[in-house]
């Protein structure tokens, strides 16, 4: 097949528009990539928009969102969605290669399918890729996580994700969700109300952290007692110095 497209590349009838198309994908493939590289950097001091609020204005649909520092949320949310969804953040480099292996194996032993997926993996989707399940979406989540993950560190990672990830429709971020489904701030969440908000991350659409179901109430309470008996690590969430608002304060 690269003999035959080489063949195509070098002469004969339709080459100049093969080459050009290849080109054409090649300039786009180089530009998406100066794109993710230059907003990784912005979007460490300014706060990112995700491509589901991005689609959500273009189609004129509403977005609710308060972007607030990680200061300005309770521990306990970080520590839910830590236990929920990735219990290695602090010791992994953006990508569990260890799950990874396993989602794999499970795969080839037609085992029933789960998810690898770290925060910094579903912070990179939300930023600059499409939702929706595709191995092409998975395998460029994985470059991109691993570089938020060096340029930002663990709390600029969790920052991100918190002010980002959907807890309903056109709600975005911890601080926009606890108002909504509690009626306080993010700062004020309990450990309870913080489990309803991470079990609900799986699917904010049909499972409402102000009104949870039995299922949903059932799930939270096995998250806090997992919260409980195995506090998750968050050594690598504490600042560096002492905290300063930032750019959230200013978003």
């Amino acid at each position: 097949m690269w003999n035959a497209l080489r063949i195509r590349l070098a002469g004969g009838p339709g080459a100049g528009g093969l080459r050009r198309a290849f080109g054409v994908f090649v300039m786009f493939v180089i530009g998406a990539v100066v794109v993710i590289l230059a907003a990784g950097l912005a979007y460490r001091f300014v706060p990112p928009v995700s491509t589901i609020m991005l689609a959500r204005w273009a189609t004129l649909r509403p977005v609710e969102r308060i972007p607030v520092p990680l200061d300005a949320i309770a521990p306990s949310l970080a520590m839910a969605v830590i236990a929920s969804e990735d219990a290695r953040f602090c010791s992994h480099r953006g990508v569990d290669w260890g799950a990874l292996r396993e989602v794999i194996g499970d795969a080839e032993d037609d085992a029933p399918s789960r998810g690898a997926s770290t925060i910094a993996m579903q912070t990179a989707k939300n930023l600059f890729l499409w939702p929706g399940r595709s191995y092409i979406r998975k395998a460029l989540e994985l470059p991109i996580a691993l570089y938020v993950d060096l340029i930002w560190g663990k709390r600029r990672v969790m920052e991100v994700y918190l002010n980002m990830a959907e807890w309903g429709d056109g709600i975005f971020g911890a601080e926009a969700a606890a108002r909504r489904h509690f009626g306080k701030s993010a700062r004020t969440l309990t450990p309870a109300e913080a489990a309803l908000l991470a079990a609900a991350l799986p699917n904010p659409r049909l499972r409402n952290a102000g009104r949870p179901s039995t299922r949903h109430r059932a799930l939270a309470g096995r998250l806090l007692a997992r919260m409980e008996r195995h506090p998750p690590a968050r050594a690598c969430l504490q600042p560096a110095r002492p905290a300063a608002q930032g750019a959230w304060a200013r978003g």
